[in-house]
């Protein structure tokens, strides 16, 4: 499903370059799910976001279901990413003026869907994740739990291939981290969903099938589950 190949992303300081990312590779098979750890600044983030489109790499060669990302147009990239990758940030990313239902449609307009089977999903994700009582709440008026699940919701809800989720569970207290992992957890075993997380735990390391540890912008080591 996507292979990095010696990718890295550097910024000039001065005349030297500082390395974010320095010369890694990385293959992952479609229903994987791969756990990426390591310290602050190690390049989690980083890579996610390059692995996501929403970054590109100083060099390296990107592929991504079988096309070479690194080669296309920044609109290529956008149709790319939209009909196949979810995004779940640690801070949500809800839109503060949008209700939960509207929150959760947002990536439907983009992908121009029309108004009724876009009414229809969203019921059908409100159910799936119990939030039907809070459709029409506003993001501040929902506890942290609840803000994640609308997150996922929205990301889920275009049906991507790809899940990419960036410290799901930081704002979150440990039972409503746990509800998360499992969810993740049952996305990739039942659905068949892609996931590639970065965490800082251990324990939700643990849920993926293989950890990728980085330090300093480099893999330091990969374990297999």
């Amino acid at each position: 499903m996507l292979s990095l190949q010696h990718i890295s992303k550097y910024y000039q300081v001065g005349g030297n370059k500082n390395y974010v990312i320095n010369d890694i590779s990385l293959d992952v098979e479609e229903g994987e799910f791969v756990s990426i750890m390591g310290p602050s600044g190690s390049g989690k983030s980083t890579l996610l976001n390059i692995i996501g489109m929403l970054d590109e790499p100083s060099g390296g060669y990107h592929y991504f279901v079988e096309q070479p990302v690194h080669q296309l147009k920044e609109k290529q990239r956008s149709a790319l990413y939209k009909q196949y990758i979810g995004f779940v940030f640690q801070a949500y990313h809800l839109i503060d003026e949008l209700t939960v239902a509207e929150n959760i449609e947002t990536p439907l307009i983009y992908q121009d869907v029309k108004g009724a089977e876009r009414r229809a999903m969203v019921a059908d994700m409100l159910d799936r994740f119990q939030i039907v009582g809070k459709k029409d709440l506003f993001p501040a008026q929902l506890s942290g739990g609840q803000q994640q699940l609308v997150g996922i919701a929205r990301a889920l809800i275009a049906k991507p291939k790809l899940i990419l989720a960036d410290e799901p569970t930081g704002n979150l207290n440990s039972k409503q981290g746990e509800e998360i992992m499992e969810l993740f957890r049952k996305l990739n075993k039942e659905d068949g969903v892609t996931i590639i997380q970065v965490t800082h735990s251990e324990k939700n390391a643990e849920y993926g099938s293989r950890i990728i540890n980085l330090l300093d912008g480099r893999v330091e080591s990969i374990k297999n589950l």
